[in-house]
């Protein structure tokens, strides 16, 4: 419902939006600027009844293609919800077959990124913020030796307000040693991205229009104020004897084993390894007959809104 006040003589709609928004103060003594209204209220049929408040919580927004970006935060919000946010993922290995190796080599899966599930943090209002978005690394395509590619870093940061997150990508997979007719290589497992550089998390509260942020549980851990390095991808290994069949290794899961799985390993050298999603690793290729490609990891995301508490 719109507000009008007086202006002049002439009644105009309070505008609370925009860089310089409207506000509302009340007289204390000679001055009406040093006491700032958050909330007004008024009684109708006996019911109090709320017709103003300072700030609402923004819907939320999502950035989930890697590059970086940057975003305002209004000039009346003083938090940030990060809903989701993950590191890249790295890229799954190839398999490998061999002549006459007395064995055959599956390709491991790469790993997901650093995470973020409903976590609250401070900004300040009107400050522009910078977003990282990390991408997800290359499958790897080397035969018997030769490294996936890492997930990038996924960052938030902010002009005034300084750094505000880093979550690492998801580590290589790697692969050493082989010939076409042995030895057989090894197969390296890749690593989770790492978590760095976090500001003070804000871990109770109440917005200016009624929300409890201990109550923020949409995000993919479905548990207020929750973080973590990511997963590594599975590593199958070898198996023995010529021609043998193995199946690649699944991509590590993003976000700590929530319902965004990693890519799934190729069964045998006739299925590639799938591409990962949302900061997840990429399934490693399997072998028999031949060998099949590795998936590459997922791209990192950041998913967010302002608030004022």
């Amino acid at each position: 419902m719109p507000m009008y006040v007086k202006d002049g003589g002439d009644w105009r709609i309070l505008d609370t939006s925009g860089d310089t928004p409207d506000q509302m103060y009340c007289r204390d003594s000679t001055s009406f600027t040093n006491k700032t209204i958050l909330n007004a209220y008024v009684k109708t049929g006996g019911v109090w009844k709320e017709f103003y408040t300072i700030f609402e919580t923004t819907t939320l927004e999502t950035f989930s293609t890697a590059g970086i970006f940057t975003d305002r935060v209004p000039a009346l919000a003083n938090r940030i919800h990060i809903q989701s946010a993950v590191g890249g993922g790295s890229g799954g290995y190839r398999g490998a077959d061999y002549d006459k190796a007395g064995g055959e080599s599956a390709g491991p899966g790469g790993a997901s990124g650093a995470f973020i599930s409903d976590m609250v943090f401070a900004v300040t209002g009107g400050e522009q913020l910078t977003l990282v978005i990390g991408d997800g690394g290359a499958a790897g395509t080397g035969v018997y030796s030769g490294s996936s590619g890492t997930g990038g870093s996924t960052t938030l940061s902010g002009a005034t307000t300084g750094p505000i997150f880093t979550l690492g990508g998801g580590a290589a997979a790697s692969v050493s040693g082989g010939g076409v007719q042995g030895p057989l290589r090894t197969n390296n497992a890749s690593a989770g991205g790492t978590r760095s550089g976090f500001a003070t998390a804000i871990t109770s509260g109440t917005t200016v229009d009624g929300l409890d942020i201990t109550s923020f549980t949409g995000g993919p851990r479905g548990t207020f104020n929750q973080q973590g390095d990511g997963t590594a991808g599975a590593n199958p290994g070898n198996c023995g004897g010529d021609n043998c069949t193995i199946g690649g290794g699944d991509g590590g899961d993003s976000f700590a084993g929530s319902s965004n799985t990693g890519g799934i390993g190729g069964a045998n050298g006739n299925t590639a390894g799938t591409a990962g999603t949302r900061g997840a690793g990429g399934g490693g290729g399997g072998t028999e007959p031949g060998s099949s490609q590795g998936g590459a990891g997922g791209a990192g995301e950041i998913v967010f809104r302002y608030l004022r508490l």
